[in-house]
Order: C-alpha cells, then structure tokens, then sequence
C-alpha cells in the first residue's frame, strides 16, 4: 500500500513561509538565477524521505530544475535574509544572505528528528543562487568544490549523531566562476529547521532598531522555541535554552575532533546546530592547535579554541538581548555553560572509551590520553576505533612489551607514555568489571570506522570535476552509516597520505 504521508511530486509540496510574516525590511524577495546545463551530481535519500519526497524519482527533470535554481513550485517565495554579525572578533554590519535564498518553508508530516525535536516545517536554502543586496561585491555565485564539501560534511554530521543543518543535493552547471582560478558553478540546497542565526538579533541591536528586535524575538520563540512562551521570563528561558545546546554542541565537535574553522557569529544557529560549512576538517594527526582555515592568522578558530569561542559567540548573543532583560541574569546563565560542556564532553568521551559509569578520576584518564595523542600525532579516530580491541587482562598491560596490544601502541612515538596510560585504563575498564567483548561492540557504535577525511573529499572534487560522481556518492553510502564495517569500501577508512594531512582550507567559495 502507499504511503499516504509521500509526496509523488514536488509540487505537492506544501508551503508555511512564516519568515515572510515579518516585516519586508527583514530580508529581501528575489527569484534565484539559475545555472545553465545543470546536472545532478548527487542526491540526499535520507533528506528526500525527510521532505516526504521518497517517492519522486530521483532523476525526475523537475527536480533537477529545482535543485538548480530553474523552477520554483507552487508556494514557494525566495528572499534573502538581513543579518549581520562578528567576523574574527570584529562586528560587520554589512551581512547577509550574499549567495543564497531561503526558497520556501515546507510543511511535513509530524516527525522526531535527530535533535529530538518534533518539526513539522523545513527551511529549504538555495546556496549559490546569485547575487542580492548583501553580496558585497561577490557574484552571488557557488562553486562545485565548496558545494561537495558542504554536501558530504552535513551528511558526515548527520551519521554521526551530531546536531546539524542538511543538505538534498549538488547540482553543477556550464557557467563558470572566478575565484583563485576557473571553477565550475554549482548549487546546494540546504534544509534546517531555522535559518535564523545569532546575527539576525545582532543587526536589530547594534542598529538600535528595538521594535524590530522584539519582533524578532517573538518569532523566534513562537515558531521555534514554543516551550519558553510559557516561562515567567521567555527570552530568558530562550537563551538559557541556547546556551545549553551550543555548549552541548561545542563538545560534540571536540569529542568527534571536528574542525568548523569560521565560527563567526553569522554562522551560530540558535537552535545549536552545525551551520554553514566553509573551511572545515575532522583531525588526522591529533593536533590541539589545528587551524584549518588559511585566513584565520591569529588561529582564533582553531580547534582547541571552539569551546571558547562559543562562550564568546554566546556573550554576543546575549548582549543583543539586554534591551529587554537585564545583564545580570543572562550573566549567571551564561556561567553554566562550562559545566554543561565539561559534563557533555566527558559523557561523550567516556562512550569512546567505552566506559559507562562515572568515576571522579575520568577526567584526568581523559585529559593524560589526549596529550599523549598529541605528543606522538596519533591519528585520532583510527585511535579510538582500533581502541576497541585493547585487550584489558592485566597481563596483556603489564607485558614488558606490550606485544598483545602492540598493534594499539605502535601508533605512538612515545611508547612509554602509551604503556602509562594504558595501566590507568586497564584499571579504569576493572573498576566497572568491563567486559573486553562487550565493551568492542559499544565502542565500534561510537568511534566511526569512517570519517570525512579531507583528502577524500579533495579526491571527491577532482573526480567530480571530470564529471564522475561515484567517489562522492560512495562517501555518501558510508558516511550516512560511518559506524559499519562496509568492507566493499574499506578504502575509504584508509590513513590519509602525507599530502592529505592537516589540510588548510579556503573560505572562497
């Protein structure tokens, strides 16, 4: 029997622009400019299901039209959102939507998504669409190189468990675009619950438009934060609700040793979700200090520094909240958001290391094996999968060798520091009477056998430039499951080689 919830058309789809409820002067209404020649280089199954649209065929003509900005169905009316924001520290009040249109909001049946969140209404984002009044010069335009990555990376987060926008498909054209050199123009259609980011309230609040903020606010809270209507003080109950899911997201990137690279407060999603992938990496050689964005001098964005840097985005946000609630109880507020990331990460970290009670000592167990990580650049998520088969006899830990784990110890250069921490977590793993076997399996459910790797990704582009698109479409079939051992693409877990380590990225696109 069909189901009756799937859509057989695109132009089923059925439309809820709420954000058009606001007044004009929030955003900006233009058709997209759609590319030339497009093709379809890959298409989300899991994001099509998400839209209800399991049943179209995939390769139907009216949704690559779609996807390339060439068709628009019924109900669908794009513009381009006004925000602004802090840009490595520094406020620019010259943001905004530059290169993409929020096409429509989507209607679909009642769902619990990866958030936990019961979401009845999509945001579909044409990224690429060309230019509008906040392009800054640019040509509005996307490229097939940022749009793969962005395309691979959202769906590598979403198989991960980690809170994140998503993306239905690439679609590259004839035209082309001019960055460092000649690329080819292309498009993503990104979907979110919310596109609405901390700089949409810092635009309002440096402008000193505070009608305009309020209004913001309440919309904000009526189609995205229901619950916190009915606190004794809403904004309040709003932003304590983002401070705990920025900072749980903030160690959801440390523990997995995601790199975001451009944590700009125009691309924080109020909703504490991985937003607009630009120069982004997963660590190979651990490195505490990796920069993976060759324009970030000063190393604000590298990786040791995310937690940091979302307390800092978050005092932003509140700042813009203090024509209506006083500092002093968004202060006290934004004091928890240490704790709420200490104790997230170590829950995450300790279901890497297999661990499931909770001893006082975790954190220096913790703490002991990412230096020693660093200390010899092990590679941090071949580490932790190959981690799965310590053996914890003591007699395998105190060999004077170490030869039953040798294959473990061998990824360090200072095998002496390896042999330390293992007796700290021979002990650990006894303390809870674990069970080698048992503790395997759970491991292999948290530490991926596959990460987006961004060599891959790089081979990925090359390929797709002489138009063959399987090497991204096999990223996709693992990385939507990076968990399972998919033996047909054993490949893919591979090290990188020397050249595809510690990447440095461009934020061109």
């Amino acid at each position: 029997m069909k189901n009756n919830n799937r859509l057989s058309s695109i132009d089923a789809l059925v439309c809820d622009n709420h954000y058009t409820s606001l007044p004009a002067h929030f955003y900006n209404k233009q058709m997209p400019d759609g590319i030339c020649d497009p093709k379809m280089v890959s298409l989300n199954p899991h994001v099509m299901a998400l839209l209800g649209l399991a049943d179209v065929v995939a390769d139907s003509d009216a949704l690559l039209q779609l996807c390339s900005g060439n068709y628009l169905p019924n109900g669908f009316e794009p513009l381009a959102m006004k925000y602004t924001g802090h840009q490595f520290g520094h406020y620019n009040p010259d943001l905004g939507d530059g290169r993409g249109l929020l096409l429509a909001q989507v209607k679909t049946a009642e769902h619990v998504d990866i958030n936990g969140s019961n979401s009845h209404t999509w945001d579909l984002h044409l990224k690429g669409a060309g230019r509008t009044p906040y392009s800054r010069q640019g040509d509005g335009r996307a490229v097939l190189r940022s749009s793969i990555r962005e395309y691979l990376c959202s769906a590598a987060m979403q198989g991960l468990g980690i809170p994140t926008t998503q993306a239905l498909s690439v679609v590259v054209g004839s035209d082309t675009v001019m960055r460092e050199q000649v690329e080819q123009a292309a498009m993503v259609v990104r979907v979110a619950e919310s596109h609405v980011r901390f700089g949409h309230f810092e635009h309002f609040y440096y402008s000193q438009r505070l009608d305009d903020l309020k209004l913001m606010l309440d919309y904000t809270l009526t189609n995205h934060f229901p619950e916190a209507l009915d606190a004794e003080v809403p904004y309040l109950a709003f932003y304590k609700q983002v401070v705990t899911t920025t900072a749980e997201l903030m160690a959801h990137w440390q523990a997995v040793g995601f790199v975001h690279g451009v944590m700009n407060t125009d691309n924080m999603s109020i909703l504490g979700q991985t937003f607009d992938y630009g120069p982004f990496a997963f660590q190979d050689n651990f490195d505490p200090g990796y920069v993976c964005n060759h324009t970030d001098y000063s190393g604000r964005y590298a990786f040791n520094q995310q937690p940091q840097v979302g307390y800092w985005n978050l005092m932003a946000l509140g700042r813009s909240l203090t024509p209506f609630i006083d500092i002093a109880p968004l202060n006290e507020i934004l004091k928890t958001y240490d704790d709420i990331f200490l104790a997230k990460l170590r829950q995450l970290m300790r279901a890497k290391l297999g661990l499931q009670q909770v001893q006082d000592g975790d954190g220096e167990l913790i703490k002991n094996l990412l230096e020693i990580l660093a200390g010899s650049s092990v590679d941090y998520s071949h580490f932790f999968r190959m981690l799965g088969d310590f053996d914890s006899s003591e007699a395998a830990v105190k060999s004077a060798e170490g030869v039953v784990n040798t294959a473990i110890r061998d990824q360090f250069i200072d095998r002496e520091a390896f042999d330390g921490w293992a007796v700290q977590y021979q002990q650990r793993l006894a303390l809870e009477s674990s069970a080698d076997e048992a503790r395997k399996i759970r491991m292999n459910q948290t530490n991926p056998k596959y990460i987006l790797r961004n060599y891959l990704a790089q081979q990925a582009i090359e390929q797709a430039t002489d138009y063959d698109y399987s090497l991204v479409n096999e990223l996709m079939a693992v990385l939507a499951d990076p968990f399972a051992e998919h033996s047909e693409f054993e490949k893919l877990a591979a090290l990188p080689p020397e050249w595809g380590r510690k990447m440095v990225l461009s934020c061109s696109s």
